[in-house]
């Protein structure tokens, strides 16, 4: 399903969704096609967001577009 037709759907709330399809520019993923799981409300949309895993993202339908920053691996710096 297209963001555009998840923001008719569920208006001004947040949607718990699958990634489906993506394009990638520099350090940004630009989510296209998702697949809806749920409405979730404001007070558990925090919760459900830090607890999803993989492909599974929580965002506010009132966005125009859903754009994920990817981060690299930094590594891991230690001192001997």
């Amino acid at each position: 399903m297209k963001w555009q037709e998840v923001q008719q759907i569920f208006p001004n709330q947040f949607v718990k969704f699958e990634i489906l399809h993506f394009e990638e520019t520099e350090n940004k993923e630009i989510i296209d096609d998702v697949a809806v799981i749920g409405p979730v409300s404001d007070e558990e949309a925090t919760r459900e967001l830090l607890n999803s895993r993989d492909k599974i993202l929580v965002y506010h339908t009132s966005k125009d577009q859903v754009i994920v920053k990817v981060r690299k691996n930094v590594g891991l710096r230690r001192n001997l």
